[in-house]
């Protein structure tokens, strides 16, 4: 009998060149997380992504052109979301979206590595303007459209809620965008991956790993963050309602991951970003709320933030409604996935896993009539 790994954890089912974890420490590309959040702009580690190093001057200069010539959203696209019905969460109107851009895109069917890396630079170009479409459709306001010369996470701000963004609110997105932008072979990731190995288009993809990160388990995680802190309120006994929760056997949303032991690196950065921005807000409360809860949790749980924490109070911050904090998730990953579809293009084995069956024994047909 084979030996069933629940979950496929621990099981290794590919060998990949694009992120590792290792002894607690994300790398993208043998570059620390830590050095790259400090350091580059989410375009810079895009690039890094797509193209197995940090780019050059001249080649990140190039890619910001590339950029510039792909912002603009297919009116067809724009329609479609005009067409949705009232109440779609955002993730389900992204995944229709992003579905909706390969039909305007003439290369969609194309397989040549070419193609598919200017197909990656139009998924990254659109998706913020999408989310920012989407979102002002809904309220009933026109769509905002790019500006050409502006980073990505300037365009992603500027789209959803058509003003200029300050530089400390361009700046925290972009350092989120690079933090979420590639870990390795998480649930989309290896969705993503999978669906590539049937040489399906990019596109279909990313579309895959769309429908994962909308999970409550993976990317849907933070919205249920700052619902958790919204029932918790501001001035509430935090022991207490801990307590309680842990005693309905309630699992406490942001605690804990699979593949660190000693703390999500990630946790760190957003930790302090997220102290920054709701400094003298009303955000603040919920702030100290998080604070006081990642204390019990180690305490009571051992169990330590992770990225998506303190990644809800950032966001809401910065004014973002809960229900987009995912999509602005599916924003950054859009790089990690891509250079995951283009690395299995590139050395492609279908994946397909077996599984052990339990169910009933060797049985023999009766005719319809004898059964009854």
């Amino acid at each position: 009998m084979a030996t069933v790994q629940e979950g496929l954890e621990g099981v290794v089912a590919l060998e990949s060149d694009v992120c590792s974890i290792v002894d607690g420490v994300l790398r993208y590309r043998g570059y620390a997380i830590d050095d790259l959040a400090a350091n580059v702009s989410f375009e810079e580690c895009a690039w890094l992504l797509l193209h197995e190093d940090l780019p050059a001057s001249a080649e990140a200069a190039a890619f910001r052109r590339e950029l510039d010539g792909e912002w603009s959203v297919p009116p067809g696209v724009i329609q479609g979301l005009h067409l949705l019905p009232k109440g779609v969460v955002p993730m389900a109107a992204l995944r229709t979206a992003v579905s909706l851009l390969g039909h305007f895109d003439p290369e969609a069917e194309s397989m040549s590595p070419e193609a598919n890396h200017r197909k990656a630079v139009r998924l990254l170009a659109k998706t913020g303007p999408v989310i920012g479409a989407f979102d002002r459709i809904r309220k009933g306001l026109e769509p905002v459209p790019a500006r050409a010369g502006k980073s990505i996470a300037w365009n992603f701000l500027w789209c959803l809620f058509g003003k200029e963004p300050t530089a400390t609110q361009e700046k925290s997105i972009d350092v989120a965008l690079v933090l979420h932008a590639e870990h390795e072979l998480n649930a989309s990731t290896f969705c993503a991956r999978q669906t590539a190995s049937t040489l399906s288009d990019l596109y279909s993809a990313v579309v895959s790993a769309i429908g994962a990160l909308k999970g409550p388990l993976h990317g849907g995680a933070n919205e249920q963050v700052m619902e958790m802190l919204t029932r918790i309120g501001p001035d509430a006994d935090v022991e207490a309602w801990l307590d309680q929760a842990l005693a309905r056997k309630e699992k406490i949303m942001g605690f804990g991951h699979r593949v660190y032991k000693t703390g999500d690196p990630r946790a760190r950065w957003l930790h302090e970003m997220s102290g920054r921005l709701t400094k003298g807000t009303p955000h603040e409360a919920f702030f100290r709320t998080s604070e006081r809860l990642e204390r019990l949790m180690a305490s009571k749980k051992r169990l330590l933030p992770n990225v998506d924490f303190y990644s809800a109070t950032t966001y809401a911050a910065l004014g973002i409604p809960t229900d987009l904090f995912t999509p602005i998730f599916v924003l950054s990953r859009t790089a990690g996935w891509c250079a995951h579809v283009l690395e299995q293009y590139g050395d492609n084995r279908l994946i397909r896993p077996r599984a052990e069956y339990v169910g009933a024994p060797d049985r023999v047909v009766t005719t319809l009539a004898k059964r009854g």
